[in-house]
């Protein structure tokens, strides 16, 4: 990594008019050098806003969380040393990204996961199926290959040639839970810290509604379980 590592966000948005002005603003630019919004299928003026907020924009039609990171992934500067997943809706708090990247620059780590159930939480950002949704699949990643972690939350940054190396695939729900699997697999140095985490702006997509949980526990522990059995 070269004297100052290139920094780029990744941030998945949907219909996050309300919202993307908020995270562009917070995020600290003294540190990030590229930022790129991926417009997952908006029918609002999130990309206008994004693109007026300096970031660069690029359209993902097809929908679901994995679709928009690897799209993306593949638009990332070659030079890129460092990847942060954040999320558009602006529940995810940007200041933190200065911690989160630390463990990287310091050499002490290759990914860093933002727990947010180590973090101070604002009442009702995560609701109680969520919050256990997270217990169980940590569980079983623990049961399966021995790695504690406490979230799977979405705050995440990696190094960029490691994020390559880790081949992802899943187009939807078990994005992050594919990531912290094949971390393991690859024994990456992985470590969490406690991130802040808010009530999200504007309507949740998925973790704020009670069926929206569901299809993403499933696909969640779906994953988990193939990856698990395929060992």
């Amino acid at each position: 990594m070269h004297c100052k590592p290139k920094i780029s966000i990744i941030i998945p948005a949907l219909n996050e008019e309300e919202s993307i002005g908020l995270v562009l603003n917070d995020i600290p630019k003294d540190l990030v050098k590229e930022i790129i919004v991926v417009d997952n299928g908006s029918h609002d003026n999130t990309a206008i806003i994004a693109k007026n907020f300096g970031a660069k924009v690029i359209s993902e039609p097809l929908k679901g969380y994995g679709s928009a990171c690897l799209k993306g992934i593949s638009k990332l500067d070659k030079d890129t040393d460092i990847v942060v997943f954040l999320d558009a809706d602006y529940s995810d708090c940007p200041q933190d990204i200065h911690t989160i990247v630390k463990p990287i620059l310091n050499g002490k780590a290759e990914m860093v996961i933002g727990s947010r159930l180590l973090g101070t939480r604002e009442k009702g950002a995560l609701l109680p199926q969520a919050i256990l949704g997270n217990k169980l699949a940590t569980f079983l990643l623990w049961l399966f290959w021995g790695f504690k972690y406490t979230d799977l939350g979405p705050l995440r940054a990696i190094k960029c040639k490691d994020l390559i190396a880790l081949n992802m695939e899943d187009k939807n729900f078990g994005w992050t839970v594919e990531m912290q699997i094949k971390a393991v697999k690859k024994r990456l140095r992985i470590t969490e810290i406690p991130v802040r985490y808010r009530k999200r702006i504007g309507e949740s997509k998925i973790t704020g509604t009670f069926s929206g949980t569901i299809l993403a526990g499933v696909k969640i522990i779906y994953t988990i379980l193939k990856y698990g059995f395929l060992r």
